[in-house]
Formats: C-alpha cells, sequence, structure tokens
C-alpha cells in the first residue's frame, strides 16, 4: 500500500477520526494555556487568541465525535461497548461537554461585553485538559499506539 495515495487515507475504516480528533485536541488545551496567560498577564490580546482558540475547538468538536462513532461502526462493526472503548467514548463525551463550556463560557463574556469571565473558569479549563489527555490515552490503546 502507497502511504501517499488518497485512497489508502480517505477509505481506512477509522483514519478520519484519527485525523480529525488532533484538532480539537491541539485548539483546546491552545485556548486553555491562553486563557490562562490573558488571566496572569491580563493583556487583551491572550484573550482573544484563547476565544478563538476555543471556538475553531468546539466547531471541531461534532465532526470529531461522528468520526469516532463511525470508526467504532466500521473498524468493531458495532459491537456493544465495552472495557477500554467504553471508556474512551465516555472520556470523549465529557471531554466534549468542557470544551463546549468552556467556550460559551468566553462567548458569553464576549455577547455581554459588561460580564467579566468567571474565575472558576480556569479549573473548568484545567479539567478539560485532564480528560482531553485521558481521552487520547485511552484511544493510544485501541489504535495500537500503546502496547
Amino acid at each position: 500500500m502507497n502511504p501517499f495515495d488518497p485512497r489508502a487515507a480517505l477509505l481506512a475504516k477509522h483514519a478520519q477520526h484519527v485525523a480529525l480528533i488532533h484538532f480539537p485536541i491541539a485548539l483546546f488545551i491552545a485556548g486553555a494555556a491562553f486563557d490562562a496567560l490573558a488571566a496572569w498577564t491580563k493583556k487583551w490580546a491572550f484573550a482573544t487568541t484563547a476565544f478563538y482558540n476555543l471556538s475553531t475547538a468546539a466547531l471541531a468538536v461534532p465532526p470529531a465525535l461522528v468520526t469516532g462513532v463511525l470508526a467504532w461502526q466500521l473498524q468493531f462493526e458495532g459491537h456493544r461497548l465495552k472495557g477500554i472503548l467504553l471508556y474512551h467514548l465516555l472520556a470523549a463525551l465529557a471531554s466534549a461537554v468542557f470544551i463546549l463550556v468552556s467556550w460559551w463560557l468566553h462567548f458569553k463574556s464576549r455577547r455581554d461585553r459588561s460580564s467579566a469571565l468567571p474565575l472558576w473558569r480556569l479549573p473548568i479549563e484545567c479539567l478539560g485538559v485532564a480528560l482531553i489527555l485521558l481521552t487520547g490515552h485511552l484511544g493510544g490503546f485501541l489504535s495500537g499506539v500503546n502496547p
């Protein structure tokens, strides 16, 4: 199989999920880091960067979830969820909720303009990063990356 063949990348049973999942992961972690920098330095540019990273991460969540369900259906032939696959799905759903809640807090603050971001957003974002790391760790076992 040629690694540069587009059909190999696009038609593999789980390739789309593996490729797409890196976008919400990287964007959310970067957004949380920029938000922490914004809170620490009080610089508007960091807050703006955090907002756009979190917004793009929130937009990338649905395709990642859909391709994950498709990978389960295609690669595992829709077998009942159990073990690491079940934990991976639960952690992914929790991660998605934390990403969307973090984005919503920033969106609401920008829309209202008068409301400041709550301080408790930073622990929410830290928990979101921890959940994403757990989800990725479990996904590594499913893909065979982690022995």
